[in-house]
């Protein structure tokens, strides 16, 4: 049988060959080409084929797949020419050209949506449309690259962290501040609060403004990650922290209010009281251990796009507050498999009627 390899008259050779010029021994050669073309030619399976030229079945299948042509069988010399024309680099990024995906990517990011989020919602609002793909790595690398390492202002606002760099967490300053009361802490707190399965039990923090002169009260229920939050525009003392807070939950129906966790911060010094008026038991967590309190922690970070650090948090208005939990509360969650913690709260509700 004649081979591919045996036909060199039939091609101009040290065409292909100057293609193969400093090749990574990952990429498949134009010899391995042509011995794919006769093994195939002959009838041998991918995995022959891979075991013959050492190689991953994967890599055979891959290479018969993108490689061979469009109606017709595989032509070592015509998959060469496909292959070297696609390794040419820097490539432009999918997000770099404008038009709809960009346009899409843009604003979702102008909303505060994460890179992930953007990037599944995709697949469910174009189900069929794959030029509306891209994926969650290349959201963040066309924002760090377009920044040069200096991200301009506008698009480290677009990130989490704001920052231009990942950088690994920190851990929190310890707060032991001790109630007057005694604590009930989070070890006694009942075993089915931990896995999530029971709706109703809510973790809470206070975020603090500039020169801690300012605060806003953050309520996170732990099935769904719903979002409350509790204006507090004058002092977080214990007194006016219990009553905010027993107005904000009293509203609540009483499958939806089980227990609320907290940190030792001096504000809940008035716990049981809170708990007599609500009928809501509240456990502490232990000192340094905001893990205790995952999900109100990662809510909090997520607030901070809304109102940064160093800003004056009693210039918010009740209503401002509510337009902010509304637009956490309407975006998809992973850890709800896409759903939004508005979804699944409407489905409670639903089923107690």
């Amino acid at each position: 049988m004649t081979t591919y390899a045996d036909q060199t008259v039939m091609v101009d050779r040290p065409r292909y060959e100057k293609l193969q010029q400093d090749l990574h021994p990952r990429l498949v050669s134009l010899e391995e080409r042509e011995r794919i073309a006769d093994l195939s030619r002959a009838g041998c399976s991918i995995r022959q084929i891979a075991q013959d030229l050492g190689r991953a079945p994967s890599t055979v299948s891959r290479e018969l797949r993108r490689n061979r042509s469009q109606h017709g069988p595989y032509h070592p010399y015509a998959a060469h020419r496909k292959a070297a024309k696609r390794r040419p680099r820097p490539k432009s990024r999918k997000l770099v050209a404008c038009g709809p995906l960009r346009a899409y990517v843009q604003e979702k990011l102008s909303e505060f949506w994460s890179p992930e989020q953007i990037s599944r919602t995709l697949r469910v609002d174009y189900p069929t449309d794959l030029g509306m793909r891209v994926a969650t790595e290349t959201i963040y690398q066309t924002l760090y690259v377009q920044g040069r390492g200096q991200l301009r202002r506008e698009i480290a606002a677009a990130l989490r962290n704001g920052k231009a760099r990942r950088t690994p967490r920190r851990q929190t300053q310890k707060r032991q501040q001790r109630f007057t009361d005694p604590m009930v802490m989070i070890s006694e707190r009942p075993p089915e609060v931990a896995d999530r399965a029971v709706p109703g039990h809510w973790e809470g923090d206070l975020i603090i403004g500039r020169e801690g002169g300012s605060q806003i009260g953050t309520l996170v229920e732990r099935s769904t990650r719903y979002v409350m939050l509790v204006h507090l525009p004058g002092s977080r003392d214990a007194a006016t922290t219990r009553e905010a807070l027993t107005k904000t939950m009293s509203h609540l129906p009483a499958h939806l209010r089980r227990s609320l966790t907290w940190d030792q911060g001096g504000e809940m010094a008035e716990h049981k009281r809170f708990s007599i008026a609500t009928d809501i038991p509240v456990f502490s967590c232990d000192p340094a251990s905001p893990w205790q309190r995952g999900s109100n922690e990662n809510t909090n970070r997520l607030l901070r796009q809304y109102f940064p650090k160093g800003t004056d948090l009693s210039r918010h208005s009740p209503e401002e507050l509510a337009r902010v939990a509304q637009q956490l509360n309407t975006r998809p969650r992973k850890t709800l498999g896409w759903d939004t913690p508005a979804q699944r709260l409407n489905k409670l509700l639903q089923s107690t009627l």
